[in-house]
């Protein structure tokens, strides 16, 4: 029987905010002394009582505008109960039936893959095992956190990564996270299952990968599961439904617990905090914040600057990036600066002005014929002979002795490792 893979992501990320998601602990947390950035509020204690932050919740709805999401004119937040040591409370509040944003999706690979929601909730505490102690920072405790719930609509590992790196370039363009995996602030989950392949019907279980940090491991952990669920079909056995791990180490998936069901956590209604209403004024003001998005803005290039594809995807990676290339690309060639800042990385560091001077510079140089000439002359002069005979005995420091020759002959106006690439050139078919 030949399988398929069915696959759907949930993707968390933290919000780019001056304080937590429903207190005023500072959310910047990533130089901070353990547990030195909490109140009673993200601790949970008895009496504390949440207050939404209101950019948390604008910027939720503006990352549903950019997924093309209807953005709900009624809302509301949900206690979600379960019980692990790095939730403080005993349970998180989330959104369970009225989330924020629903029925949205992006274009990719010429599909179109369906967003289920985007939801907004309060982040756990970050556990560290270290020997065979489980230590418990409570500065994560409560940090705004968004959630972007896929349809199972991708088929392959590939569509899986492109996707989630899709979404953190949107998240960058909207400024509303930094997205940094490395910091935890985007962390991807995939429900894995198979299928027989041709079939329409959705599978009875999945699989469910959790905390994944790096797009490198979701692709390998994808195909982990694939191979593993695979050889339990082959064998006669249903996979389990359950939560796994994904061991980098071992570069294999690791059971942690039975997968829970909507019913598991009983949810109910957040009594501390009123429901949302927003206004359709409120909500078109929200819709009118989405700038230009990468795939939108990577079309634009290729029609306005003549560049190709892949090199304005390489321009639109970052906003920052993209922004430096439209405000250079006024003062000079468009397509000379695009290729400059595609071929030599260390030029994107420079602002705009420095990036033009630098570009100037290299447009005063001499080009390849000019310089041909110019070594020729060199390598044919009688004072020369004696260094070009020790560069071909093996004596590479001579190149720089007929470097200086073509140099001082140019007036400087050469590239230093253009010229040498053609000396030896030369040289060696002399």
């Amino acid at each position: 029987m030949k399988l398929e893979l069915v696959l759907g992501l949930e993707i968390h990320i933290q919000l780019k905010l001056k304080s937590k998601m429903f207190c005023r602990c500072s959310a910047d947390i990533y130089q901070s002394e353990p547990n030195t950035l909490t109140c009673p509020v993200c601790l949970g204690l008895p009496g504390a009582l949440p207050v939404p932050n209101r950019e948390a919740i604008k910027s939720t709805q503006l990352l549903g505008a950019a997924l093309n999401c209807k953005l709900s004119g009624f809302s509301k937040f949900d206690r979600k109960n379960y019980f692990y040591p790095d939730l403080p409370k005993g349970y998180q509040i989330s959104q369970y039936d009225l989330p924020l944003c629903v029925d949205g999706h992006l274009d990719l690979f010429s599909k179109r893959v369906g967003i289920t929601r985007v939801h907004l909730e309060e982040d756990t505490g970050k556990s560290i095992h270290e020997n065979g102690l489980t230590l418990l920072d409570f500065n994560k405790s409560g940090l705004a956190l968004v959630e972007v719930v896929t349809e199972p609509d991708f088929r392959t590992s590939t569509e899986a990564v492109e996707l989630s790196k899709l979404i953190q370039r949107i998240v960058r363009y909207l400024q509303i996270s930094d997205a940094d995996m490395e910091k935890g602030q985007l962390r991807l989950e995939a429900n894995v299952s198979l299928r027989k392949q041709g079939s329409e019907k959705l599978p009875t279980y999945k699989v469910e990968i959790k905390n994944i940090n790096s797009f490198r491991f979701l692709e390998k952990a994808i195909k982990y599961e694939v191979t593993r669920q695979s050889k339990l079909f082959e064998s006669g056995l249903m996979p389990e439904q359950e939560n796994r791990g994904w061991d980098d180490i071992k570069s294999v998936t690791l059971s942690q617990r039975e997968k829970e069901e909507a019913h598991d956590y009983r949810y109910f209604p957040e009594p501390d905090i009123p429901p949302m209403e927003f206004s359709s004024k409120y909500l078109k003001e929200i819709k009118a914040r989405v700038p230009e998005l990468p795939d939108k803005k990577v079309e634009r290039f290729v029609r306005i600057y003549g560049i190709g594809v892949d090199t304005a995807r390489v321009l639109c990676e970052s906003l920052e990036l993209s922004e430096k290339f439209e405000k250079a690309s006024k003062e000079t060639d468009p397509k000379r600066l695009a290729n400059l800042l595609v071929n030599k990385t260390d030029l994107r560091n420079l602002d705009v002005d420095n990036l033009l001077k630098r570009i100037k510079v290299k447009e005063d140089l001499l080009d390849e014929s000019a310089l041909k000439v110019i070594v020729k002359d060199v390598i044919n002069l009688k004072e020369n002979v004696k260094a070009i005979k020790d560069y071909k005995s093996g004596k590479e420091q001579s190149i720089m002795f007929l470097l200086g020759a073509v140099m001082k002959k140019a007036n400087g106006k050469a590239d230093p490792l253009l010229v040498k690439e053609i000396l030896r050139k030369e040289i060696n078919e002399s």
